[in-house]
């Protein structure tokens, strides 16, 4: 039998009294950082946490781990190629492992499924008869990622997955959105209750990201460094960069900086011979991914760090992870101006019209010669990410949402009948 819980999922004993299930379908754990900030968040307060998520290729490859107290179930997947019947073929797989695991993990209090795809309602729902409630975290707006990355219109697999997206809201007690934005999504487009929606945003793991003494050798003899850090997708903007940075040394006469592109991802190989073939070859260098120690080493010597991602209907809502990564690490920011870029960043960026490279190439020119105001803006930055945009903030609002999920609701446990037509008590 179940004890009595408080609602922050603590019981004021050594015994976790709440499991979670934690469903990832597009990055392995603990690799995604914001997933794993979530695991450790619910279990310092007395969840008993475990994750579901597809093996990494390099790292994050064993079946089964435990790690700090987390456990996570791991499973193989090929990543989607060829068009739609690729995505069919991942997500098909994806899911068929996702109930296969849960079934070993048992019975859980909350199934949180964390987007993209809007898919993991089906392992969801199968959970929520089973007593379990149901927090939907939404990292993507998958109609406007299919918008952004595909330039194929409304057509009907647009239809398509906006019809899974109202599925998952409907299927969902709570729902976690990443900024306002996506909480403005939920309620408008969702049709979810304001109380039913609360703002987890994603933060830089600060402990991760701490600035080490610069090293000039890092950018291959030249005065300054520019450094991009992500993925590399077809809607994330290294074109962009790269295009602007061809101007910056064509059309402002500017030779005075190395470049370096951080991360990986599917237009990888397309950026390398982009680069190519605008002659910046060697100016610029592509690392892939790099572990962590390094990545600190780009990060802490670079003058200007780069935020190209283009004015779209996803990333103009979007909070990119990489502002909030180079402003902890109290670097100056360029990027366009969208929305949720000036959210988050505020005055720790200069902000070019949206998608125009001529002016971004201007903009890395202007800072690269003030090195005051690089100054303060890493200094803005910093204090934005210490204060109103640290993941202390976040954690209370996770917790409060759990507490909501859980509220008035003692879940099945193992062997008992199943409850149907049950509501939460709000």
């Amino acid at each position: 039998m179940l004890g009595d819980t408080s609602f922050d999922g603590t019981t004021g004993g050594d015994r976790p009294d709440r499991r979670a299930l934690i469903l990832v379908e597009n990055l392995s754990v603990p690799f995604d950082r914001r997933v794993w900030q979530e695991c450790t968040t619910l279990r310092d307060a007395g969840w008993e946490v475990h994750v579901i998520c597809p093996r990494g290729e390099k790292r994050d490859t064993e079946p089964e781990a435990e790690i700090d107290g987390v456990r996570i179930h791991r499973y193989p997947l090929r990543a989607a190629t060829g068009g739609p019947a690729g995505y069919l073929r991942e997500y098909g797989s994806a899911l068929w492992h996702t109930a296969r695991l849960a079934r070993k993990v048992g019975p859980v209090h909350v199934v949180h499924a964390c987007n993209p795809p809007d898919l993991l309602f089906l392992a969801a729902r199968w959970l929520k008869r089973r007593g379990a409630r149901f927090v939907f975290d939404q990292h993507d707006l998958v109609p406007e990622l299919y918008l952004s990355r595909f330039d194929r219109g409304e057509d009907l697999l647009y239809r398509a997955v906006c019809a899974l997206e109202r599925r998952t809201y409907r299927a969902a007690d709570i729902v976690l959105a990443t900024n306002e934005s996506y909480r403005d999504v939920a309620i408008r487009r969702g049709g979810r209750r304001p109380e039913d929606v609360f703002v987890v945003r994603s933060a830089p793991a600060v402990d991760r990201f701490q600035p080490v003494p610069p090293e000039p050798e890092l950018k291959r003899g030249k005065p300054h460094l520019l450094c991009y850090l992500g993925v590399m997708g077809p809607q994330d903007g290294v074109d962009y960069a790269l295009r602007a940075l061809a101007k910056l040394r064509d059309e402002l006469g500017r030779t005075d900086w190395h470049a370096v592109f951080v991360g990986a991802g599917d237009a990888f190989d397309a950026m390398v011979e982009l680069s190519r073939q605008l002659g910046l070859s060697e100016q610029v260098q592509f690392t892939g991914r790099i572990p962590d120690a390094d990545l600190v080493r780009y990060l802490s010597t670079a003058d200007v760090c780069l935020s190209p991602d283009p004015r779209n209907p996803l990333n103009d809502v979007s909070t990119m992870n990489k502002v909030l990564e180079y402003m902890a690490m109290g670097r100056p920011i360029v990027s366009f101006d969208l929305r949720e870029a000036r959210v988050s960043a505020g005055d720790a960026a200069v902000y070019a019209p949206a998608n125009d490279e001529a002016e971004f190439a201007g903009l890395i020119a202007l800072l690269l010669d003030d090195p005051d105001q690089r100054a303060r803006m890493g200094k803005i930055g910093q204090e934005r990410i210490s204060g109103q945009l640290s993941w202390r903030n976040s954690q209370a609002s996770l917790l409060a949402a759990y507490a909501a999920a859980c509220h008035g609701h003692t879940p099945v446990s193992a062997g008992a009948p199943v409850r149907t037509g049950w509501r939460p008590h709000r």
